[in-house]
């Protein structure tokens, strides 16, 4: 979000941002004045209904996972999948973190509130107070998907938001559930669902301030590969895959490579292979285009980074009971369609063999080069935050103040 707000404010718009208070100290150091409401997360909240993660997969040598299709992702059991979504949002947006937003809302009075397809205190807030609301993605659009599947069903999203809006005498209508439209990040051959107003925005990578290391400057010997998990599930809440396995199948690789693990992360580690420099943070948008091929776990920012830097990826989502939601299949499914990446497997089916395979595949095939930069070409056409703050006006005027 921030490239986009910044571009919002220095077209002469005041920009507010408004979070849990966890995320102030982030929010300052881009620039922004945070406002604080709502609590703290709950760290521990357990499990969502029906939400037990099955037992791991054991895959033997030479047995690959087939890839799975987001599109299919709500095939099975949408009203359990969408159930336990809004679970999870509600501990994103509790009854005081929407009281708080609304109270702040209502004293400054917006015209557009852009939120995070996740928080829905911030359309309720925005329908409350009459301001245009767009719903910014990070991911694939899971609850748009979700909720066209289960059919006549009761909607667990309206359910929980329902009873919100009528405490102050608002109804719930499709766009407290999607937004008057969607700001769209992510590249147009991605699968979405049909239905929302999809605005689509060059995903601009940002990282925050750090110093490039100096080996970055240095003259090549070889391929480089990174190798990275991103920084999310660093505390050890995601379900990745293992450190030791990564290291074991790019040992086997003749290639330097550069992996972003933090000391955590190295605990299970025995020993770290002759070819890889380990580093606890690079700049992905310094790194990448010096590497042949980056290995990740799928998230947004560093595939967007990769896409833009024209480096071929493979992608090793989180376990498979999990990953539909945050983008990594959707991101692996476009990306080995366009013939400028692999899904490897997600993190409870990866062998060190398949990584090896896969790896060497892409780092011979000149053709996963050539269509990695093929689609940094395309993505380098879409409109830029600066392209769209004109849009963003306009749909602002249209739905500002709409009974709705």
């Amino acid at each position: 979000m921030t490239p986009l707000a910044w571009a919002l404010r220095t077209a002469g718009h005041e920009v507010r941002v408004a979070s849990k208070p966890e995320v102030a100290n982030d929010i300052a150091a881009v620039g922004f004045g945070p406002i604080t409401v709502g609590e703290p997360l709950n760290p521990n909240p357990g499990f969502a209904p029906g939400a037990t993660p099955p037992e791991p997969v054991i895959m033997a040598p030479g047995e690959r996972q087939e890839m799975p299709l987001q599109q299919e992702f709500s095939n099975d059991n949408p009203l359990v999948r969408l159930t336990r979504a809004t679970w999870g949002f509600k501990l994103f947006s509790t009854d005081q973190m929407i009281d708080d937003l609304i109270a702040f809302m209502r004293d400054w009075e917006p015209d557009l509130v852009i939120w995070d397809q996740m928080v829905y205190a911030a359309p309720v807030a925005a329908q409350v107070v009459g301001a245009a609301h767009a719903r910014m993605m990070m991911g694939p659009d899971g609850i748009t998907q979700l909720r066209g599947a289960i059919g006549d069903e009761p909607d667990p999203l309206r359910e929980w938001l329902a009873p919100v809006l009528a405490r102050y005498g608002h109804e719930f209508t499709e766009h407290t559930a999607s937004g008057h439209w969607t700001i769209e990040p992510m590249p147009p051959w991605q699968w979405r669902p049909a239905g929302p107003h999809y605005l689509p925005l060059r995903h601009i990578p940002f990282n925050p301030p750090a110093a490039l290391p100096g080996w970055l400057s240095e003259p090549q010997t070889r391929q480089r590969i990174c190798l990275t998990l991103g920084s999310s599930h660093r505390d050890g809440r995601g379900r990745e895959a293992p450190a030791a396995e990564l290291l074991a199948a790019v040992a086997e690789v003749d290639a330097e490579v550069i992996a972003t693990f933090n000391a955590k992360q190295l605990e299970s580690v025995p020993s770290i292979p002759d070819n890889v420099r380990i580093v606890d943070f690079v700049p992905l948008g310094a790194l990448l285009p010096s590497c042949a091929a980056i290995v990740h776990h799928g998230g947004a920012g560093t595939f967007a980074t990769a896409v833009e830097c024209g480096t071929p990826q493979l992608i090793i989502p989180g376990t498979h009971w999990g990953f539909q939601w945050w983008g990594p299949l959707a991101h692996a499914n476009g990306l080995q369609q366009q013939g400028a990446g692999l899904f490897v497997a997600d993190a409870d089916h990866l062998t060190p063999e398949a990584l090896t395979q896969d790896l060497n595949r892409v780092l011979t095939d000149q053709s996963f080069r050539d269509n990695a930069l093929r689609l940094r070409t395309e993505v380098m056409g879409l409109p830029t935050p600066n392209d769209v703050v004109p849009a963003l006006e306009r749909l602002t005027r249209e739905y500002r103040g709409l009974k709705q």
